[in-house]
């Protein structure tokens, strides 16, 4: 009897491990169907824009025997800096104080062979968004002026300040870039191409363009001619991958 029941448990058996086999299959192929098929291209566009905001950092430091003498002389300094922005249209907003600072000023001592504090330093800086660039020479000017020889200006960046105008346009160019090369292909393969079955997007974000401007104590005040500022120009960039079917 028990002999009976085993062989008649085998077919059973078999036919259970070829549903899971066949099963295990099926998802496979789809997988496989689902990564492989089709003309995998990707497509760049670009266009190249004027940056249209500069941001430029900014401030004062002085230094004194005392920080009650530091510190005054940074507060007169910085509210002629701040007016002067104010005098070239820089909203409140467009001001942010990045950097407030005060610090021992010390020098070694020789004789007794150790640190002396000699005095402080008072350091205050901010960083100005200029949204009229074309004036940017002439607010650096007009900073260095106000400040005099307590100014600082470390540097200058400009960027865009919306480029999603740009992005648009160079998405249409990386499109039509994508199905010229995919025609091409499927040209070359001897196959038609179909519609597109997935679409994704990489988006370039341009950097902004850095420019030194030095602006420290003991430097001559400018000239009446306003500071000459190259502004460059920038590249915004979109890849997108497209895959067509083969019809």
């Amino acid at each position: 009897m028990k002999k009976k029941w085993l062989w008649a448990l085998i077919p059973v058996l078999v036919l259970t491990t070829v549903g899971f086999c066949g099963c295990s299959s099926e998802l496979s192929s789809v997988q496989l169907s689902s990564q492989q098929t089709g003309i995998w291209v990707t497509g760049t566009g670009e266009v190249t824009v004027t940056p249209d905001i500069a941001t430029m950092r900014l401030g004062v430091a002085s230094e004194a025997a005392t920080v009650d003498e530091a510190q005054s002389q940074a507060i007169e300094a910085m509210s002629k800096v701040m007016k002067a922005l104010e005098d070239s249209g820089i909203d409140d907003k467009d001001i942010q104080t990045q950097y407030y600072n005060i610090r021992q000023v010390t020098e070694w001592d020789r004789v007794k062979e150790e640190e002396k504090i000699i005095g402080y330093q008072v350091t205050n800086t901010v960083i100005v968004k200029i949204r009229d660039v074309d004036k940017t020479g002439t607010i650096i000017d007009d900073v260095a002026r106000a400040g005099g020889d307590l100014t600082r200006i470390n540097n200058i960046s400009f960027s865009v300040d919306d480029p999603s105008v740009y992005y648009e346009e160079a998405r249409e160019k990386a499109m039509v870039d994508a199905k010229a090369r995919a025609e091409n292909l499927a040209k070359l393969s001897g196959v038609r191409l179909g519609k597109p079955i997935y679409i994704s997007e990489s988006v370039a974000t341009p950097y902004p363009i850095y420019r030194d401007v030095m602006v420290e104590s003991g430097m001559a005040v400018p000239a009446p001619a306003p500071t000459p500022i190259s502004l460059g120009e920038q590249e915004v960039t979109i890849n997108v991958q497209i895959v067509y079917e083969i019809s």
